[in-house]
């Protein structure tokens, strides 16, 4: 499609809102659901994780799933069920059986943040697709700034069930609106990969240069950036903690857009995430030598930040730049939303226990070997894919 579809976009990126919101309805008010199950411990917590645990472990098989079975089906069922899902858990269950939910909604979650961005890919028109694909990519901060912003005092007012219906409300609303826009798609074309079996689908997905590359540099995003917004307000000064929790996010954000956006359609997706690590480095040092204290702690962790945006907008504008099938995208999806997952998890215990035993510098040592890390592994998935195209 030539010409770009600029609502069905924000209609999709609206999906993308809602299945963000299937982490945020838990994790902005997680404090506020103890006392609906007293003497939880650390059973409470699964409530939150399972979702990314699902990711983990599925990730790529949704996204061959898609390849199968076509995005626009897999999406429409995926709002769907998240509807239902949520619903439901506003009857607050039993612990064992939210936990259950949960896992059911990780799987919705999943089909969402695989589908949606494929068919964004579709609807944008070749000039515009850095544009709709960095938009894509703040769906998850957006969604967890409005959650923190207005689902918050929601349930404050009324319990945590009323804001489940709300988002139930909201996903059925994306599905109603999606269905209406959506065209009926013709069957997915025969994929050689969406026809193995999973174990051998992963290894082609992860071998190929192209399909792989995105969630190969985005596992270093992820690694960083969760457990920079968790841990960067506990070892700024005190005076900046406040603005650095609360603008962290909206930096990201605003440089993905207004930087990466330009950036990717002059120099390409994985210049653009390579900059952005770069950038992130140099970040990470200037934080360092200020000792967290000061005008340069602020600016360098919002200039971190920023950075991180940049590889954040570059890696899902990477998905459309180096795979031109709608299969072989739903395969890149795939692997982003399963190496991301992995990043979201791990990033934060390492980086908590790094800074418990050595302060502040261990913010440094945690991140400066990731961006360099995430630099170095695209331009070896560059220089493979130039080896096969000469």
């Amino acid at each position: 499609m030539e010409r770009t579809n600029w609502p069905l976009i924000a209609a999709l990126w609206f999906a993308g809102l809602t299945a963000a919101g299937q982490f945020a309805k838990i994790g902005v008010i997680f404090d506020l659901l103890r006392p609906v199950w007293p003497g939880a411990g650390i059973w409470l917590g699964l409530v939150v994780s399972v979702v990314g645990f699902v990711g983990i472990v599925f990730g790529t098989s949704a996204g061959i799933a898609v390849a199968r079975i076509g995005p626009r089906r897999m999406l429409l069922a995926a709002l769907a069920a998240g509807a239902v899902l949520s619903l439901v858990e506003s009857l607050m269950p039993p612990l064992p059986v939210m936990i259950a939910l949960r896992a059911l909604e990780g799987m919705s979650h999943l089909a969402i943040v695989v589908a949606a961005p494929v068919l964004i890919a579709a609807t944008a028109g070749p000039e515009d697709q850095p544009a709709a694909m960095t938009l894509w990519s703040t769906f998850f901060a957006v969604a967890f700034s409005l959650a923190a912003f207005l689902g918050r005092p929601l349930v404050l007012a009324h319990g945590p069930a009323a804001f489940f219906v709300t988002h139930a409300g909201l996903m059925a609303l994306a599905g109603g609106v999606l269905w209406r826009m959506l065209p009926a798609s013709a069957p997915p074309p025969a994929n050689t990969i969406a026809r193995a079996g999973v174990i051998e689908a992963h290894r082609r997905i992860y071998a190929s240069p192209r399909i792989a590359a995105p969630a190969l540099g985005f596992v270093f995003y992820t690694l960083m950036f969760v457990a920079f917004l968790t841990l960067l307000p506990d070892v700024i000064a005190p005076e900046w903690r406040y603005l650095t929790a609360t603008v962290m996010p909206l930096a990201s954000i605003v440089v993905s857009l207004a930087v990466g956006v330009p950036l990717t359609r002059r120099l390409g997706a994985v210049e653009t995430v390579q900059i952005g690590l770069a950038a992130g480095a140099l970040a990470l040092i200037a934080f360092t030598l200020s000792g967290g204290a000061g005008l340069l702690a602020l600016i360098s962790v919002m200039a971190v930040s920023g950075a991180l945006g940049l590889v954040q907008g570059g890696s899902f504008a990477a998905i459309s730049e180096l795979n031109q099938t709608g299969a072989a995208r739903a395969e890149a999806a795939g692997a982003i939303a399963q190496l991301g997952n992995v990043g979201t998890t791990l990033g934060t215990p390492v980086l908590l226990r790094m800074t418990d035993l050595w302060g502040l510098p261990a913010v440094l040592w945690f991140g400066l070997p990731l961006c360099l890390g995430g630099i170095a592994t695209h331009a070896w998935l560059a220089r493979r894919r130039a080896r096969i195209s000469a």
